[in-house]
Formats: structure tokens, sequence, C-alpha cells
């Protein structure tokens, strides 16, 4: 039987860089996860590898609401530290499209 999930949106920013500095991305995104943990309705973040693609990487930051990602955060101090600590890592604009769980099993 799914459990129907709580209405949390997932932030998910796919970065289309061919990174050359992997482990400096990594560790400012270690960097900046206070940025986000302190953020309001910030619910933790984690960085993913796509495997088919080992260059691309994806950021998944749980938010309790869209507003609190892109009106919040994105106009606060922490967004441009955020871009500070990452931004040489990024090649182009990530693409960040926000979902919700409409349905889980397992």
């Amino acid at each position: 039987m799914p459990s129907m999930a709580s209405s949390m949106a997932r932030e998910a920013a796919n970065d289309p860089r061919n990174c050359r500095q992997t482990r400096i991305g990594a560790a400012g995104v270690g960097r900046a996860a206070p940025l986000f943990l302190r953020a309001k309705g910030c619910h933790g973040l984690s960085l993913h590898r796509v495997i088919e693609t080992p260059a691309v990487y994806r950021l998944v930051v749980k938010w309790e609401t869209v507003d609190n990602h892109m009106v919040h955060f994105r106009n606060s101090d922490d967004f441009q530290e955020w871009r500070r600590l990452v931004g040489s890592c990024f090649d182009a604009a990530s693409n960040v499209t926000h979902s919700e769980v409409v349905a889980s099993f397992g």
C-alpha cells in the first residue's frame, strides 16, 4: 500500500557542468550546508552524482514550500554566500525544478 507523503517541496538542481573541480564543488556544498539548514523551511539537503553521467551532479534540498526556496532563501545574504562558495564550479546555470512526493512505496 502506498504511503501518502507530506506536501514538502524538493528542489532538484541539475548541474550540467563538466566539473573539473569535483572535490572543490563537494567541499563547497559541505561548507554551505549550514546556510541552507538555517534557512526558513529547509529540512535537509544532499548532493548526488549521476551514475550514468559522472560529471553531472544533482543537489536535492527539502523545503516546506517553494516560496521558502525561491523567495526567502534566494533573496537572502546566505544565498549570495552559497554562490560565492560554489559559483566557480558552475559552467552554466543549473536547471532547478521543484517536486513533491505524491506516493511512496517500500
